[in-house]
Parts: C-alpha cells; structure tokens; sequence
C-alpha cells in the first residue's frame, strides 16, 4: 500500500534522507472504514488490530518515536470513527430518499 511521505532528515545528520509518513492518508481511513463497514465480530476486531498494528510499526520502523506513534494511531482510530459515523448517515439519507 502506498502512503503519503515527506522527507525529513536522518537524525544522524550524514546527509540521508528517509521515508516519513506525513499522515495516515486519506485513503486509508476511507478504506479501513469500508472493510469495518462489512466486518463484525470478531472478523472485525482481528481487522482493526491488525491495521492499528500496522500503522504503529510502519511510523516505527519510519523512525517516529515510540510517544508519537501512539498519538498518530489514536489520531487515525478517531479519523476512520468518524469516516464510519460519515458512511452511515450517508446510507441513511440515501435510503429515507428512495421511499
């Protein structure tokens, strides 16, 4: 899967450059969101823990520090939360439309 980046300097100031995810993406959270639409039970929480494992050790391995990964992933449960409060009351219009 591809992800937003920037770059940012290595720590080590010896001129490297690294990867760094400036977000969680949009996409992402639209996609989660979807597959958590679909899922339930236990399907959908090996889903959910997996994708926020994900994402933690992606920002790791990136060279976030461990502080802020805990905040970003708490940011992107908050974004696909929303995104899924978003999709349903979109199905919800769409279906007191069509009586």
């Amino acid at each position: 899967m591809a992800t937003e980046t920037t770059c940012r300097p290595a720590a080590s100031h010896d001129g490297k450059i690294i990867a760094f995810p400036s977000a969680t993406g949009t996409a992402n959270v639209e996609r989660c969101a979807r597959e958590l639409g679909r899922r339930h039970g236990a399907d959908a929480i090996e889903f959910w823990k997996a994708e926020c494992r994900r994402l933690a050790d992606q920002l790791l391995s990136a060279g976030m520090p461990e502080s802020d990964v805990g905040q970003r992933v708490m940011k992107f449960q908050q974004d696909v939360q929303i995104e899924l409060v978003l999709s349903h009351q979109k199905q919800a219009v769409a279906k007191s439309r069509k009586r």
